[in-house]
């Protein structure tokens, strides 16, 4: 297990996203530096990309209450709020959306899913939501990449993102 990661699969199919949605993924990812973002994605049948909800980081509180089962800080890891996790499903269920993406920033490293990543997304919060990670540094945002599941169980293939047109 050690080591374990999924990069961006070149060959995969690109992701589309709207623009605004990209755009607070972006804006977010810029204002917490240089610490990582952390967040949902709310979508339905219309619009699988719809809207963005923020959660706060709370991996610093997680490392100084337990720093042996949590070494890392806001950093370089992400620990979303459970009001905010909260908040955004009463927020799509109002709407008629569900969560489909999970997102978080690397800062200074590139997109793809670390091994920490992984063991976040295993205990299945939300199962069929694919995860979304923003490469970005001081220089601004680098890259974000798209990792799904083909089918329930089957591992994560990283896609580019890109804008859809406006």
């Amino acid at each position: 297990m050690v080591g374990r990661r999924v990069e961006v699969d070149q060959t995969a199919p690109p992701v589309a996203m709207p623009p605004e949605v990209l755009h607070e993924l972006y804006a977010h990812a810029r204002e917490a530096l240089p610490e990582e973002c952390c967040g949902l994605v709310l979508g339905g049948n219309d619009v699988r990309f719809a809207r963005v909800v923020r959660c706060r980081n709370e991996m610093n509180l997680r490392h100084h209450e337990d720093p042996q089962s949590f070494p890392r800080d806001n950093r370089s890891g992400f620990w979303m709020n459970e009001a905010d996790m909260q908040r955004a499903l009463t927020e799509a269920e109002a709407d008629g959306l569900r969560v489909v993406a999970v997102y978080h920033s690397h800062v200074d490293a590139d997109a793809y899913l670390s091994e920490l990543d992984l063991e976040y997304i295993e205990p299945g919060l939300f199962p069929e939501a694919c995860q979304l990670v923003i490469a970005i540094s001081e220089g601004g945002v680098k890259r974000v990449a798209l990792f799904a599941r083909e089918a329930a169980g089957q591992p994560f293939r990283g896609h580019p993102v890109l804008s859809e047109p406006a």
